[in-house]
């Protein structure tokens, strides 16, 4: 693992950064070149990227605390001025505000939108599971025995198992699943990317989106060590089978209109 790439005296250079840097221009490269081709201003993508990220650091903070909200009222400035505790979730949630008030505010109708910024969302996950992977932020699997099999020796969180927080012995290696996830987005932004150019009913990109990231994310954490939460799943798993449903049911509510290519 490599969590510092750079140090030129008293200035550090997180991988962890970096790879959120790259997300962010990735995203800002697809919303533009899609706003282009939907006849819309393209210079809105940096306005719509910042927007997201300032609303996700916002809503991903804001869940962390309702989650460990006993421990919030006992330390509330540990918790406020820190660099860590997000939840991915609540920063989904935050940045889906966030570009909601720009997209309304420059009249671009929201599931047009959401279509637009489906495909960027998908490419952006997984680039920063990349930095996930390269920082060793503590997101990795169960213990296992495959050859592609991770040791996070030098993770920037510590070399421990989650569940319990004791370090591993020498020789352990576990699933790498920001790896499993990064491939997954790539696989969603595929589908995203070649289906953009077809004519669908309003917002079906964006539902399918939501369909496919959450089912890649039910399934990964089958390899994750989350803590279950109820019926055997993990909270990440209730939240994924809420956007597979509210993805899938929008699906069937609005149906696809045509297969034609509009390229």
């Amino acid at each position: 693992m490599l969590p510092i790439l750079f140090q030129f005296g008293p200035l550090t250079i997180y991988s962890f950064g970096v790879f959120m840097a790259l997300a962010a221009l990735a995203a800002a490269w697809v919303v533009q070149a899609e706003l282009k081709r939907n006849g819309y201003n393209p210079e809105l993508a940096s306005t719509m990227v910042f927007a997201a990220a300032i609303g996700g650091l916002v809503g991903a903070r804001i869940l962390f605390i309702v989650e460990d909200w006993s421990n919030f009222l006992r330390s509330p400035w540990d918790y406020i001025f820190t660099g860590a505790g997000f939840t991915w979730y609540g920063g989904f949630l935050g940045g889906v505000l966030g570009v909601t008030w720009v997209v309304r505010k420059n009249n671009i109708p929201w599931l047009k939108a959401a279509d637009i910024a489906a495909p960027a969302l998908a490419i952006a996950y997984g680039v920063g599971r990349l930095g996930c992977h390269v920082a060793g932020d503590g997101d990795w699997g169960t213990v296992t025995n495959v050859p592609w099999g991770v040791a996070y020796t030098n993770a920037i969180i510590g070399w421990v198992d989650p569940s319990t927080g004791i370090p591993y012995p020498p020789g352990v290696r576990v699933h790498p699943t920001p790896i499993y996830e990064f491939l997954e987005s790539v696989l969603i932004f595929g589908i995203l990317w070649v289906l953009r150019k077809k004519e669908y009913a309003p917002g079906t990109l964006f539902w399918l989106y939501l369909a496919l990231s959450g089912l890649a994310r039910l399934a990964v954490e089958f390899w994750r060590l989350n803590p279950v939460v109820g019926l055997g799943l993990t909270e990440a798993q209730w939240f994924g089978g809420a956007m597979i449903f509210v993805g899938l049911w929008q699906l069937v509510k609005s149906g696809t209109v045509t297969a034609k290519s509009t390229a």
